[in-house]
C-alpha cells in the first residue's frame, strides 16, 4: 500500500476515506469476498478469482495481512496446508459486501449473464436472505423452535470438471442462513446445480423447473422456500 498516496496524506480524516485506503485497491474486496465463507489456499483464490495474476494476488494478500484484515493459518488434516483467512475484523466486511450487493442490483447495467463462483452466489443469497415465518419443522429438544434444512451443492460453471461445493441452508421463523458445510448432516432436501443455473434462479428469477442442470431430492417445497427466501429483490431507482 506504500505504492500510492493515502487519502489521509491529503489531510482527509474521513473514516470512509481511510476504509478505501485499506480495501479500495483493485481486486482487494474481491479477494476478501472469496474468504468470507472460510479460509482458502493461495491456489484456491487463484482458481476462484478469474483474471487476477499471482503477483497481484500475492501483493493484495500481503497488504491485507499488514493492515490486520487477513491472517495465515494451517488447515486441519494431512499436510497441514497453509491457507489465508479473515480476522474477526476482516469478517465485518461482509456487511460492506452485502450493502454493495443490495445497492448494485438496482443497476440497469448489472452483468446478469456473467459467471460467479459458488461462494459468490451464496454470498448474494446471504445478502438478500429473509426469514420464512411459520414454515419450519419442529426441532427436537427445542420447544417452540422450528427450522427447515437444505443442502446445496454448487458446481462452478466457469471451470469444466470443477468439484461441487456444499452449503447448508437453515430456514427458520426468524432468519435464513447459508454457510459452507462439507458435511451438512440430516436435511429435508438437497439441490445440485451449476452456478449458472442457480444464479439464473436466484438472481434472474428463472423457474426452477426449466433449468437443465438443477436436480433436487427430498422436499421440493423446502427447496422452493429456500429460493423464495434468498432470491434478489430488485428496486429500480
Amino acid at each position: 500500500m506504500a505504492s500510492r498516496r493515502t487519502y489521509g496524506s491529503y489531510d482527509d480524516g474521513c473514516a470512509a476515506a481511510h476504509a478505501l485506503d485499506l480495501v479500495g485497491e483493485r481486486w482487494t474486496l474481491i479477494v476478501v469476498r472469496e474468504l468470507l465463507l472460510g479460509p482458502k489456499r493461495f491456489t484456491d483464490l487463484q482458481r476462484d478469482v478469474l483474471g487476477i495474476g499471482p503477483a497481484v494476488l500475492t501483493q493484495r494478500l500481503h497488504d491485507l495481512e499488514d493492515v490486520g484484515v487477513v491472517d495465515r493459518r494451517r488447515l486441519p488434516g494431512p499436510g497441514r496446508v497453509e491457507a489465508y483467512g479473515l480476522t474477526a475484523w476482516g469478517h465485518e466486511l461482509e456487511a460492506v459486501n452485502t450493502a454493495l450487493s443490495r445497492w448494485a442490483v438496482a443497476s440497469p447495467t448489472l452483468p446478469l449473464e456473467a459467471g460467479m463462483s459458488p461462494d459468490t452466489v451464496v454470498l448474494a443469497m446471504r445478502a438478500h436472505a429473509r426469514p420464512v415465518p411459520g414454515r419450519g419443522r419442529r426441532v427436537a429438544g427445542e420447544p417452540g423452535a422450528a427450522e427447515e434444512r437444505v443442502a446445496l451443492h454448487l458446481t462452478d460453471s466457469r471451470r469444466p470438471g470443477a468439484e461441487p461445493v456444499t452449503y447448508l441452508a437453515r430456514l427458520t421463523d426468524d432468519a435464513t442462513t447459508v454457510v459452507r458445510s462439507p458435511d451438512p448432516g440430516p436435511v429435508d432436501a438437497e439441490a445440485w446445480a451449476t452456478t449458472t443455473d442457480w444464479k439464473a434462479c436466484i438472481i434472474g428469477g428463472a423457474p426452477l423447473e426449466g433449468l437443465p442442470d438443477v436436480r433436487t431430492t427430498g422436499s421440493p417445497a423446502a427447496v422452493r422456500r429456500l429460493i423464495d427466501a434468498t432470491c434478489l429483490q430488485v428496486r429500480r431507482p
